[in-house]
């Protein structure tokens, strides 16, 4: 039996997360994790996250469990997920990370722990949506350089805070790579004033933020005459979740490396 600990454990995904894992054979809950300061610190996880009493109390720290759990599930903040993938590597446990807006540096440091210990890194966890990764990746080979548009558009809840998505940044890498470009260099973040047409190699994004959107993305080529729209949407956190709980199934038989949902899911 796979023990699993789910920081930001009093969070909407660290609720989902619980919820994931007793929906789950082979694996449980063993330990929840909130900030040392919390209120909730030896509260029930299972009553906290609304799915019945599990016999595991709420701690304020990865410390305060290292004997309790296998690999960590990690949905928080860049900032605090390096610490936690630190924390895992100088303990033997594995992870798996959710967490969204990592930079180039940040994820260069995920390369550099995971010669010490297994990791999960994706910025959806979804399933459907890794397999629109794939299907941007057919498109874009069968579309071609020079006809086709490309615009990538997300919507997520007001209390987002990193933007575009790292669901959306990945997807316009995906059609880079495949086409041959550097998103760097391509990538063109909203539209105001008079800018001038439309360059032919520019891939757009457009960012909603509004309500209580757990997360749309819709990758649109167009072309004179026809256009052609991939799109995922997602109505709860807990496809998000499943997706975890399954990546952190997957990680059962290896000690090292960088992983990502496309690796679990048989798709590269």
């Amino acid at each position: 039996m796979i023990k699993v600990a789910v920081t930001g454990a009093a969070g909407r995904m660290g609720k989902a997360n619980i919820e994931a894992i007793q929906m789950a054979e082979g694996i449980e809950l063993g330990a929840a994790i909130v900030e040392p300061d919390s209120t909730l610190i030896g509260v029930d996880a299972g009553e906290m996250a609304g799915v019945g009493k599990l016999n595991v109390a709420v701690v304020g720290s990865l410390q305060d469990a290292v004997s309790d759990f296998d690999v960590l599930i990690d949905f928080t903040a860049p900032e605090v997920t390096l610490k936690n993938v630190e924390f895992c590597a100088n303990n033997g446990k594995k992870i798996v990370i959710g967490t969204t807006g990592l930079n180039d540096e940040q994820k260069a440091v995920l390369e550099q722990q995971s010669v010490k210990t297994a990791i999960v890194f994706a910025p959806n966890m979804s399933v459907g949506v890794n397999l629109c990764f794939k299907l941007l990746e057919v498109a874009a080979k069968a579309l071609g350089n020079d006809d086709y548009d490309i615009e990538v558009i997300e919507a997520h809840h007001r209390h987002k805070v990193d933007s575009p998505s790292g669901t959306a940044l990945r997807m316009g890498e995906v059609v880079a790579d495949t086409l041959g470009r550097d998103l760097k260099e391509c990538a063109v973040y909203g539209r105001e004033g008079m800018v001038g047409p439309r360059t032919r190699g520019e891939i757009g994004f457009e960012t909603i933020r509004a309500g209580d959107v757990v997360g749309d993305h819709t990758v649109l080529f167009a072309t004179e005459g026809e256009r052609i729209e991939i799109t995922h949407k997602a109505s709860n956190r807990l496809t998000f979740a499943k997706g975890a709980v399954r990546a952190s199934k997957w990680l059962g038989d290896k000690t090292t490396g960088l992983f990502d949902m496309q690796d679990i899911l048989g798709l590269k």
